[in-house]
């Protein structure tokens, strides 16, 4: 039998957690499962535990949301010490590259920039430092390519999110509508294309048509200044709640759902509706 390296974990510093992972990753007696990760294998685990500190958030569940912020903590050492092991970066280069990143971008506060009395201030002037930094990556580009004002947002981020990035960082160089009233019209003209459409019956025409206007509807919440992610979280979770009354309330009866008319679903939705509102 193997004889296991045994070795003293703090638990209440970042110290003692940077070595847990260590241990967990070491070929020598660790786990096989965290032995056998990879960034890929572990990227859509950072992705649902950050919609998780979202949710603890909404929630204002403290107690969930110290639980969910320690599981992505946890998600940014595993990185680490993957990286650590391949000899390309850790924790501390991590930290250090943040560190100098916000104080970068913060000259109001750690330099002599001055005018920056609100946070709408702040916003406006780390989306300029943003630019330039992307302008002075371009520049050490050695093929001479010009960075696009799209370039760098993420293909990676949900589709959502993706799209009001899209839309922000067009509107910073002026392809955008003055207000929302004209945003209103092109949902519209959206909702009838995809209607026609649906006359067809084209269904590749179908998903092209519902993905203009979903796309289109992220254009109206950015304008309203709402985010669209939070807003269909939320409605998410309003449909969670209605369609949980309906059940509930059938099952009370010892009915459900499927062996119901749809007219007595609607009735019990609204119902749940007023409730919730």
């Amino acid at each position: 039998m193997t004889q296991k390296t045994q070795i003293s974990l703090p638990a209440s510093d970042l110290d003692g957690l940077l070595q847990l992972m260590a241990r967990l990753r070491s070929k020598d007696g660790g786990c096989p499962w965290d032995i056998e990760q990879t960034f890929a294998s572990i990227a859509p685990h950072t992705i649902e535990e950050a919609y998780e500190v979202a949710d603890a958030i909404d929630h204002g569940d403290m107690a969930h949301l110290k639980d969910e912020l320690g599981d992505l903590l946890f998600q940014v050492v595993f990185y680490a010490q993957m990286a650590k092991e391949q000899g390309d970066f850790d924790f501390h280069d991590i930290a250090a590259a943040i560190t100098d990143k916000m104080i970068r971008r913060h000259p109001h506060v750690f330099g002599t920039q001055s005018g920056i009395d609100d946070a709408e201030a702040q916003t406006v002037n780390w989306e300029s430092l943003k630019a330039e930094e992307r302008k002075a990556k371009a520049a050490e580009n050695p093929n001479g390519q010009r960075h696009g004002a799209l370039d760098d947002v993420s293909a990676g981020l949900p589709a959502l999110m993706r799209a009001a990035k899209l839309q922000k960082r067009a509107a910073r160089v002026g392809f955008d509508w003055p207000d929302a009233k004209p945003v209103f019209d092109k949902v519209r003209e959206e909702t009838a294309e995809l209607e026609a459409e649906i006359e067809s019956g084209d269904a590749a025409a179908m998903e092209h048509e519902v993905g203009d206007l979903l796309f289109t509807c992220v254009n109206l919440a950015r304008k309203l200044d709402i985010d669209p992610e939070t807003a269909l979280r939320h409605a998410n979770g309003r449909f969670e709640t209605r369609f949980g009354h309906i059940e509930r309330t059938l099952w009370a009866q010892d009915r459900n759902v499927e062996d119901t008319v749809l007219e007595e679903l609607d009735r019990l939705w609204n119902q749940a509706k007023l409730k919730q509102d």
